[in-house]
């Protein structure tokens, strides 16, 4: 059973920062790719940065700059830092993983979400 524990987000005023974790674990024998994404109230979630196995990483325009995706190979974990913030980086940000089983079967998990509000 894949699971997605993220933590890091939380109340920050314009032009703070934030560092978001993503640790997998469970069922997982190969990783292609993280990466974050964010829904903010009444809204589409949308992408946020990517990083594949190999690190080509990806980003939203909105967030080019002032955003980066990192990962920890070893402890299957993604990280999200963000500086910069700006009241339209609130919303929640999702977790996402895909990868293959023993199996060589591909899947898609996501996080249960974390809060990021940006607020004076």
């Amino acid at each position: 059973q894949v699971r997605l524990v993220e933590s890091g987000g939380g109340l920050v005023q314009p032009g703070g920062s934030l560092r978001l974790s993503c640790a997998a674990s469970g069922g997982i024998f190969r990783i292609n790719a993280m990466g974050w994404y964010r829904q903010a109230p009444g809204k589409q979630r949308e992408l946020v940065a990517t990083i594949t196995s190999g690190d080509n990483t990806n980003y939203a325009d909105s967030v080019k700059g002032r955003f980066t995706i990192s990962r920890d190979n070893g402890e299957n974990t993604v990280y999200l830092q963000l500086n910069s913030l700006k009241p339209e980086d609130t919303a929640v940000y999702y977790c996402n993983l895909q990868a293959q089983n023993r199996y060589g079967t591909r899947f898609d998990s996501w996080g249960q979400g974390t809060q990021v509000t940006v607020s004076s």
